[in-house]
């Protein structure tokens, strides 16, 4: 039995006499929380409920599932949910094994958004300051654009996708992040670390902490000598390393403002 349906469902048939709930909670192992449990577990159970915030994710197992629902399954399941604006967002990732279904009402009341997806269905989130970028099929540079435009205030990027962008040498508009103070690219294919340090695809503020591969930003720097990502090395304020060697006079160089740990 999951924790949902040993703990949560059971605590909230005890508290029926709610008018205002926020349920936020990652569900593993089944079953898949959307509209239809929420309205046979929750809000028939609240007679008073006359306010509903909720930010659940579901991750299952896929070879343990005989029929999963697609993005379209869970928006219907929501057809009842009159007073609220529900976003779903499913996602199917065949390396891992697993199914993700991501169900919130908006607005968006958290200071963190965890996990987007190629599937993010956008929106703007002004409250989130802490974001994380996660697929197993590459992000291309419109998505780090949907991204800003999204998130106008994030200060904490972190970053995971092993798969290497498709349109990496095309033409795009620069890309502004002006209140990130936090990146972290160490679980990245290299061209997204270049995506990032070049200064005509990115923008950012001085004063960032970044964390990255050694290897991966001394080949994209070509040995701590190419001009084009100077720029905006040279606002890197705090640079951690992951399987770095001794430090280098180039290195040290190249990060001219950065205290390098």
């Amino acid at each position: 039995m999951s924790f949902y349906s040993e703990f949560v469902v059971p605590l909230l048939h005890r508290m029926f006499n709610l008018e205002h709930l926020s349920l936020y909670f990652l569900n593993l192992n089944g079953p898949i929380i959307d509209g239809n449990e929420l309205e046979k577990n929750v809000v028939n159970h609240m007679t008073r409920l006359n306010k509903f915030t909720f930010n659940i994710r579901s991750i299952v197992l896929l070879h343990e599932q005989t029929n999963i629902p697609s993005n379209e399954d869970i928006r219907y399941t929501f057809r009842n949910f009159q007073k609220n604006q529900i976003i779903s967002c499913a996602d199917y990732f065949s390396k891992a094994d697993e199914y993700h279904c991501h169900i919130y009402s908006y607005p968006y009341t958290l200071t963190y958004y965890r996990n987007i997806t190629n599937n993010f269905p956008g929106g703007i989130f002004k409250c989130v300051s802490e974001i994380s970028l996660f697929d197993e099929r590459p992000f291309e540079h419109e998505f780090f654009l949907q991204i800003a435009q999204s998130f106008s205030f994030i200060k904490k990027f972190i970053l995971h996708n092993r798969e290497s962008p498709k349109n990496e040498n095309q033409q795009w508009s620069i890309i502004e992040y002006s209140h990130l103070t936090q990146l972290d690219l160490v679980r990245v294919h290299e061209n997204y670390v270049e995506q990032f340090l070049l200064n005509t695809k990115m923008s950012f503020r001085n004063d960032v902490y970044l964390y990255v591969a050694y290897d991966s930003l001394q080949r994209v720097t070509n040995n701590f000598t190419r001009d084009a990502t100077r720029i905006n090395c040279s606002k890197i304020n705090y640079l951690l390393l992951f399987n770095k060697p001794e430090l280098s006079c180039d290195l040290r160089d190249y990060f001219p403002h950065a205290k390098i740990l």
